[in-house]
């Protein structure tokens, strides 16, 4: 499969998927009876912006096409992706207030819009929403069944917050020590878990995988969600996402302890060393675009780049033979295709 055409096909493939689960989302954005007046639509609006901007909806087709691939009906799939993104959705609201954000999906953060306490509010009230969906998934797919998702969403977002406080911690201890293995324990909750595994175990727990099976899809998650994340942070560091990003380096901004970051902590010495310590050092605010433009710079200049680049591609291998040798379970067509078109998309994306 060519590259242009290969992300065409996941474009096509997001972007149903997309219009499927929105259509849920938007119903449950729209739902608070009795809710009339000025002040009531303020809450809708505010708490909407996010999820009206949508974004690739990786993870909730990720559910979908796992569930399909074991052959679950994929309507009654909808709810649980519906609360995956919207999970999302909160998240990616406290997130940018906790790393001071200041853009999101093409437009400005919602604190820079709202202010942090309204902001606050609008990511509770998405988790609240989030929930809601899946209380009122015994509708689509039976008590016991709901239960099940509910309990691994439960997991999912408790690893997830485990990697977030970890991540904060060493950012603000400006940790320059780390290993590759400990950043891959942040990535472990916050991608590999939260955006690979997590989403595909969701659609097979809905088809009535067992433990075997969900075990199988957490191992190849594992490499793929890994190269998920470095993929994603050297796009950062090198692409404007396809003209959708205004500041190139915004982890080196926000301080995160990337690959790329640790491996020139690593292999800097000397005056380089010190400036780079100084500089991640700083809060977002006192750091400035010439000072992230050289953090970059010797990231080139050192080999960090092409190192995250040569481990991303050493995870995508062990991805797709994963794949192939532990998921034949996932049989049936087009979901399986649709699985295979997405990897290519996680490894080979520009944004």
């Amino acid at each position: 499969m060519g590259y242009n055409l290969g992300m065409r096909e996941a474009a096509d493939i997001l972007g149903a998927k997309r219009a499927l689960v929105w259509r849920v989302i938007e119903k449950y954005l729209g739902q608070q009876e009795g809710w009339t007046g000025p002040e009531a639509d303020y809450h809708r609006e505010l708490v909407s912006v996010y999820p009206k901007r949508q974004g690739k909806y990786l993870r909730p087709t990720l559910v979908l096409s796992t569930a399909a691939a074991m052959g679950f009906p994929e309507k009654k799939a909808l709810l649980t992706a519906a609360a995956m993104q919207t999970s999302e959705d909160w998240i990616l609201i406290h997130d940018d207030i906790e790393d001071d954000s200041q853009e999101r999906r093409g437009g400005p953060t919602l604190q820079r819009i709202y202010g942090r306490e309204l902001a606050i509010n609008a990511g509770d009230a998405l988790h609240v929403l989030m929930w809601q969906m899946l209380w009122d998934n015994r509708k689509m797919v039976g008590g016991e069944k709901a239960v099940e998702v509910a309990d691994e969403f439960g997991r999912i977002l408790q690893r997830t917050v485990l990697g977030q406080t970890v991540e904060l911690k060493w950012t603000r201890e400006n940790r320059t020590d780390l290993t590759d293995e400990d950043v891959f324990f942040i990535i472990d909750g916050k991608t590999v878990y939260y955006s690979i595994a997590g989403p595909m175990r969701l659609g097979a727990i809905l088809a009535g995988a067992n433990e075997r099976q969900l075990k199988a899809i957490y191992n190849f998650g594992e490499p793929l969600g890994r190269c998920f994340q470095i993929v994603d942070d050297l796009l950062d560091l090198t692409s404007d996402f396809g003209g959708r990003k205004k500041q190139q380096g915004n982890d080196i901004f926000e301080g995160k302890r990337t690959i790329m970051l640790m491996h020139l902590f690593r292999k800097a010495g000397g005056k380089d060393k010190r400036k780079l310590t100084e500089i991640m050092a700083k809060g977002r605010e006192a750091k400035t675009k010439a000072e992230a433009a050289w953090v970059i710079g010797k990231m080139e200049e050192y080999g960090s780049l092409g190192y995250g680049r040569k481990l991303a591609e050493a995870l995508a291998r062990e991805a797709r033979s994963k794949f192939r040798q532990e998921l034949g379970f996932l049989n049936k067509q087009p979901a399986r295709g649709e699985l295979e078109t997405l990897i290519e998309f996680v490894l080979n994306r520009d944004h």
